[in-house]
């Protein structure tokens, strides 16, 4: 990542989305020809000269003090997220280091982990949103339609992100899917933060500025934000309606793998059907496999 843009772009729209009144500040002078806060009243809420403060945001001032970063996160009411990706892009040789271009697996432990939670989907996925492994309701869940192996061949491996907004399968999956696409695009904000020198992260967004119109939009207004729980509304081809609960756990061997996992509350339809997609994800048989829209399943259980 080019990370003095990164720097400039990120302070600017921090600066646009706040107006003089929203600080305690009083607006004089002319019109404003861009909205937010000018340069010059950012430094005074930080306490710093305006020239530093143009120098840094201009991305010629890298070695700026944690005093400094946290007065500025201060002043623009960043969030945690924020404020962390700051510090990150502020100054990149304080950085993780790029990740070795090596094709990631998940341990062996963490994938019999996830094969034993038979009830609950599961996926297993790199800092890329790569897909390292999955079980088979995670897979059923959320890629039917792909091959369940795909994710230990290098060449057909699952990203999330480039299905959301590439795989018209996935687009009609999620029901919020402007929600989706927006907390995605802030996690890879965080995640672009934390690895400055990816080359693989970096073809990604790339890749989706390029070929998705609604990745690029968003893409350029900089959000940041690490989404580790919340709910998901899916409305599956096989199943219909879900509304699930969604968490997202690190995992203790770094590197920002993270499982993911859904659940349905307890005796809700939602529950029922997921047990229904369990049922047929976890009882494979001969010539009994359904396919719908795409997306197959063995067993005969599930009711198209």
């Amino acid at each position: 990542m080019d990370t003095p843009p990164e720097l400039s772009d990120f302070l600017r729209t921090r600066r646009a989305r706040l107006q003089p009144e929203d600080v305690g500040l009083v607006a004089y002078g002319a019109r404003r020809r861009v909205p937010g806060l000018r340069r010059e009243e950012l430094a005074q809420l930080a306490g710093v000269s305006v020239t530093y403060y143009t120098r840094l945001e201009q991305g010629q001032s890298l070695n700026a003090s944690d005093e400094v970063l946290d007065a500025l996160a201060r002043a623009l009411r960043l969030s945690p997220d924020e404020h962390a990706h700051l510090r990150n892009i502020a100054r990149p040789g304080r950085a993780r280091p790029r990740p070795a271009d090596r094709f990631e697996r998940a341990r062996a432990g963490t994938r019999q982990l996830i094969a034993a939670m038979r009830e609950v989907p599961a996926v297993v996925v790199g800092h890329r949103n790569e897909v390292l492994a999955w079980n088979p309701l995670g897979h059923a869940l959320l890629a039917g339609h792909l091959d369940p192996a795909a994710p230990d061949h290098r060449g057909e491996r699952p990203n999330l992100s480039r299905m959301l907004f590439l795989d018209p399968h996935t687009r009609e999956l999620y029901r919020r899917w402007e929600e989706e696409a927006r907390a995605n695009v802030a996690y890879l904000r965080l995640t672009a933060g934390r690895h400055p020198d990816d080359r693989e992260l970096a073809a990604l967004v790339g890749e989706l500025s390029m070929n998705s119109p609604e990745f690029a939009a968003l893409w350029a207004r900089h959000p940041v934000n690490d989404c580790l729980f919340g709910s998901k509304e899916l409305h599956h081809p096989v199943v219909g309606r879900l509304e699930l609960a969604f968490e997202a756990m690190p995992m203790p061997e770094g590197g920002g793998h993270r499982m993911l996992l859904y659940s349905a509350e307890p005796g809700s339809a939602s529950d029922a059907a997921l047990r229904l997609l369990a049922g047929a994800a976890g009882a494979p048989g001969p010539d009994c496999g359904i396919t719908v829209d795409g997306w197959e399943l063995p067993g005969s259980s599930v009711n198209r």
